[in-house]
């Protein structure tokens, strides 16, 4: 995260800009791509006020605060663009549930990780949508993807499918059926 931090009508100190660059470091954990901010302090008379203007994930957020003391106003204007950042989150999630057809979770075991019972720890879920595809577009997915198998649901027979690269450079398709 790259925090740039601004002083008008005070003298610049370290442990403000320090402050307000670790404060700030606790929104990383909502946002996950590399984003921007830039924070002005500043005071006029006894009004002490912090701006914040934060890009991240293709989107400006902005708040502001004005109190009596510098620290409390970084405080007050970063809680501010933390409440954004989790509603804009919650809009992204919500608006990517709605439109993703019902698919998959992949779920990645390890072995060398296991639990108390001897099972091996998951360390990675990923939810795939099973898209409605013929074989032929489903191996040039697979392709394109560089992966060795491809999950999609079969368009002619409207069953859950996998395409998998077998050691002899052929593919093996895997239909599933009703019970």
């Amino acid at each position: 995260m790259d925090v740039t931090v601004t002083f008008r009508h005070i003298e610049p100190t370290e442990a403000l800009r320090k402050y307000a660059q670790d404060k700030l470091q606790r929104l990383s954990k909502y946002l996950h791509r590399p984003m921007d901010a830039h924070v002005i302090l500043s005071v006029l008379k006894k009004s002490h006020r912090a701006e914040i203007n934060l890009s991240a994930n293709g989107t400006a957020l902005f708040s502001e605060h004005e109190t009596g003391d510098l620290y409390s106003a970084i405080d007050l204007a970063l809680d501010k663009v933390e409440r954004q950042v989790k509603k804009l989150n919650a809009k992204r999630k919500n608006h990517q549930a709605e439109h993703t057809l019902p698919g998959l979770r992949l779920q990645v075991l390890s072995p060398d990780r296991v639990d108390e019972r001897g099972v091996p720890e998951i360390i990675r879920t990923r939810r795939i949508p099973a898209k409605p595809m013929s074989v032929e577009e489903a191996v040039m997915q697979m392709d394109l993807t560089n992966n060795e198998f491809f999950v999609f649901r079969n368009a002619q027979s409207e069953s859950l499918s996998v395409i998998y690269r077998r050691k002899d450079g052929n593919f093996g398709l895997i239909d599933s059926e009703a019970p």
